[in-house]
């Protein structure tokens, strides 16, 4: 005996494959700036004379040059992402959304300034000093020891500023972070107990 009534399909809501690109390379940049990060932190504060701390310079320069090659994508996508949704409708220019935009905005630019600064304040040390795991790479900058410090000075209050906006861009997303955080913690239980 079949049911009179239609069945009623749930759908939903579609999201377009451009900012589901923009989102991966989001959360692969976040994974990418923690661990330059924490990296950075830890091998400054290590003696001289440990073994490896060498080879931790060269990952955090690494490290730095591919999250600059991931912003150029970001960039990319989130300029298709704005393309398909700015060409529809135009943003409401509320308080809200200027204050969104300049936080975002400034990320943009300490996502490629602190990176950048870290560059020159390796190749003002030393020329051939910064590779992509072992491919060298061309110099951006003379070497100059006397704009060591300069580099130096740059290069970390513009990573701790990056932080600080971090930081307010964490806050200003909170509902966003616990919801991936609990997505996290399922996923980890679902390894944990299968079945």
């Amino acid at each position: 005996m079949s049911s009179l009534q239609p069945e009623v399909s749930q759908t939903k809501p579609r999201v377009n494959s451009a900012f589901k690109h923009l989102m991966l390379v989001h959360w692969w940049m976040a994974a990418g700036y923690l661990v330059l990060f924490m990296n950075g932190k830890l091998m400054t504060e290590l003696p001289e004379e440990v073994s490896f701390r060498g080879t931790m310079y060269d990952f955090h320069k690494s490290l730095g040059v591919l999250v600059i090659g991931l912003l150029t994508w970001r960039i990319l996508v989130l300029l298709r992402v704005w393309w398909r949704k700015y060409t529809k409708r135009l943003p409401k220019f509320t308080p809200s959304w200027f204050r969104t935009f300049a936080l975002h905005f400034s990320l943009y630019i300490f996502m490629w300034v602190v990176p950048v600064s870290g560059v020159f304040l390796s190749n003002s040390y030393q020329s051939h000093n910064v590779s992509l795991f072992g491919i060298g790479l061309p110099d951006f900058f003379p070497e100059n020891k006397a704009m060591l410090e300069l580099g130096r000075n740059l290069h970390f209050w513009f990573a701790y500023t990056f932080l600080a906006f971090i930081i307010l861009h964490a806050i200003a997303q909170w509902k966003v972070i616990r919801a991936n955080w609990r997505r996290f913690l399922g996923f980890i239980n679902r390894i944990k107990n299968p079945g």
